[in-house]
């Protein structure tokens, strides 16, 4: 789950994490009040979940409230990746003299936490990776010691020969161990964080991503999603108990199975077509939660055909039928729909399907031909 940087600043502050004064507008006069009691210099920055906000327009520097409300006037409103600036943060400007990118991510090799840091900050961590990846120290984090006296020398040390700055900079690495643990992060960023001519050390970005599947225990955490910024198939899937994820193809997926769901994907693409979306119905699945699925992937104009392929265990393939027959009544499908099942009351789901439109297949390879051969017609 993606929060807004705004809620990312309250999260660092709440762990001792240097943030700059900041306040959330959505209009032009809130903005111009906010730089009045923040002070000037400010920045004014597009909430939105997406990259790529500064060099869209989404981030601009006031030297006056008057000119915070003009950049925000500016700001609302605007397109950026497709979403609709809606709010801004007017936050105190500082001046930069040095810029670092300080980043925690769960590291899938070592299955633990892995903290990166670079002196090249300000930029994308992608672009550094790729142009100068020397530049990038990382630290793989064992969560039973937590991160060590010796890593945060290691780090500092990397990042700055100043040994008062280093001092500062291993008291921000430590608190940023704490959020990313705290908050049950699956990324936890700072770009750049800064320090000023003064030699005071200032994260003015703050980027939280959370684990979804930590969300029962973090309660708190649950109310900062934005459900407006996210693609509505996904908002409707969560709630229907599905996993969904967009893609750009024109062949529907609805699997059960994280790994079937996958292996369709890979199928479908070694096979030359495009998969549409990424869809696991889980390990039982009521003919509403088919209905759903079908009801989420037919809103993806660019869908020409839809596969089921289920691999029946727990799932009983006589209540994908069902659904099927449900949702054919429901929603007057008029693509084709590609059938595999197989497993736990397949005999009795082919009997419930006989006679239908719907295109029968008995392997899994099969019902990929099938849907690309069908998308393609």
């Amino acid at each position: 789950m993606k929060i807004h940087e705004a809620d990312a600043r309250a999260i660092f502050a709440k762990y001792g994490l240097p943030v700059p004064p900041s306040r959330l507008v959505m209009n032009a006069a809130d903005a111009r009040k906010a730089a009045e009691e923040i002070g000037c210099p400010v920045v004014v920055k597009a909430q939105v979940l997406v990259g790529g906000r500064g060099k869209a327009g989404g981030v601009k520097l006031a030297s006056t409230p008057d000119e915070a409300a003009e950049k925000a006037k500016a700001i609302l409103g605007m397109n950026i990746k497709g979403i609709t600036v809606g709010k801004v943060l007017v936050a105190r400007a500082v001046d930069i003299a040095n810029e670092y990118y300080v980043g925690m991510v769960v590291d899938r090799r070592s299955r633990k936490p892995l903290m990166m840091v670079s002196p090249a900050g300000g930029i994308d961590i992608e672009e550094v990776a790729r142009t100068s990846p020397e530049k990038i120290l990382k630290v793989v984090i064992d969560t039973a010691f937590g991160i060590m006296p010796f890593q945060l020398r290691q780090m500092t040390a990397f990042l700055s020969g100043d040994r008062e700055i280093a001092k500062k900079l291993g008291g921000i690495l430590a608190s940023l161990y704490r959020v990313f643990m705290g908050v049950d992060s699956s990324l936890a960023e700072i770009n750049p964080l800064v320090v000023t001519p003064a030699r005071e050390v200032w994260a003015i970005d703050a980027k939280i991503n959370i684990d979804d599947s930590s969300l029962y225990r973090q309660k708190d955490a649950s109310s900062l999603r934005d459900e407006s910024a996210e693609e509505r198939g996904e908002v409707e899937a969560r709630e229907a108990g599905l996993s969904f994820v967009k893609l750009d193809g024109s062949i529907g997926c609805i699997v059960n199975g994280a790994g079937l769901a996958m292996a369709t994907m890979d199928m479908i693409k070694h096979f030359g077509g495009e998969p549409a979306n990424f869809l696991d119905i889980g390990g039982s699945s009521s003919p509403d939660k088919v209905l759903a699925a079908m009801k989420i992937i037919l809103r993806d104009r660019h869908v020409k055909t839809i596969l089921i392929n289920i691999f029946g265990g727990i799932t009983r393939c006589d209540d994908v039928a069902l659904g099927l027959i449900e949702a054919k009544k429901q929603l007057g499908l008029d693509i084709p729909l590609v059938v595999r099942l197989t497993g736990t009351n397949e005999e009795r789901a082919r009997e419930i399907l006989k006679g239908t439109a719907l295109i029968p297949a008995a392997t899994m390879e099969e019902g990929v031909k099938r849907a690309i051969e069908a998308a393609r017609s």
